[in-house]
Formats: structure tokens, sequence, C-alpha cells
């Protein structure tokens, strides 16, 4: 896929179609390419998350192209909800077919939010024992340990660096 274009694209992934939502500056000049990944489907998590949009549309404007996955389940995408595994699979694929796309050598980014960031965070992690790190990671909100609804979140501990986001005064998971 030539990721050049903005707009709305079907890929043919590991598991079935990937829809995702490209943005490209409208300069020549490119800083990187980032790759934002949502929130928790099962509540409500998409692509079309205005949190997705507000780090894409800062990225863009500082001359990034964003690349937005749904992931399985949701939108367009095929296949359904696999408690990461399979998402994590889907995402590392989408780094390699962006690295793949020859848009020189510019930085690549592994962004996350919430379920995005646990998936994402499993995603730096192969890449870094594949000795393929992304240039920047930044984790935001990620969970961990069991939360609501039975999920468990073990996270991932081979990651070199990550800038990680996260409140704390929140709720669900505390900040240690």
């Amino acid at each position: 896929m030539n990721f050049l274009t903005s707009g709305t694209h079907l890929l043919d992934g590991p598991a079935g179609t990937i829809e995702v939502l490209v943005d490209v500056p409208k300069t020549s000049v490119l800083t990187g390419r980032a790759l934002i990944a949502h929130p928790q489907p099962l509540l409500g998590g998409s692509a079309q998350h205005k949190g997705q949009h507000f780090l894409s549309r800062a990225l863009v404007e500082r001359e990034w192209i964003t690349v937005l996955p749904n992931f399985r389940g949701v939108g367009r995408s095929a296949g359904s909800h696999d408690l990461s595994g399979g998402e994590s699979e889907d995402l590392k694929w989408l780094v390699d077919e962006i690295r793949r796309s020859h848009l020189g050598e510019v930085p690549l980014a592994l962004v996350g939010v919430s379920f995005g960031a646990f998936v994402q965070a499993k995603v730096a992690e192969k890449h870094q024992r594949e000795n393929r790190p992304a240039q920047y990671v930044c984790l935001a909100a990620m969970p961990s340990g069991e939360v609501e609804g039975g999920r468990c979140y073990d996270i991932p501990q081979g990651i070199s660096s990550a800038m990680v986001v996260h409140g704390e005064l929140d709720k669900c998971v505390s900040v240690q």
C-alpha cells in the first residue's frame, strides 16, 4: 500500500481486511510516520475515537503521516476481538507494511491509548526482540493487571524506552 494518500483504506491483513484511516501532511517535507491504536473495542473504541483524531491532527501539523487502524471486528475490519493477541499480530504486520512503503528513512512512532497502548507495547516488544525497534513509543492510559470485566493485562517487559502517560487519579489502573 502507498501510505501517501489521505483517506480510508482497506488492507488485506493476516486475518482478513484491516480498515485504516490515513492522514498525510500537505507539505512535501515528512518528519515521520505514526501508527495510532485506539481504546478497547469492547467499550466502544475505534479509529474514529476523538482521542486518536486529536493526536493525528497534532502530528500531521508537525508533518507526520498518521495511520489509524480499526482493530478486528471494528468498522470494516474483519474478525473479532482477540484479547490483544490477534490485534498485536495485525499491528506488527501493519508496521512492516509501513516500513516497506518507501517513505524514506523517517522515524516511526507507535502510539496507543488504553487497550491500544497495551497492544502497541506488545508490538514494540516484538520489534525490539527482532532488533528493529520503533524510534518512538508513546503509551497513554494503558491497562495493567486485572481490570473491570475480568480482562487481564500483563505488561510487556522488553521495551527499552517508551513515554508513558498515565493519570495519577485513574480509578481503573493505579499509577504504580
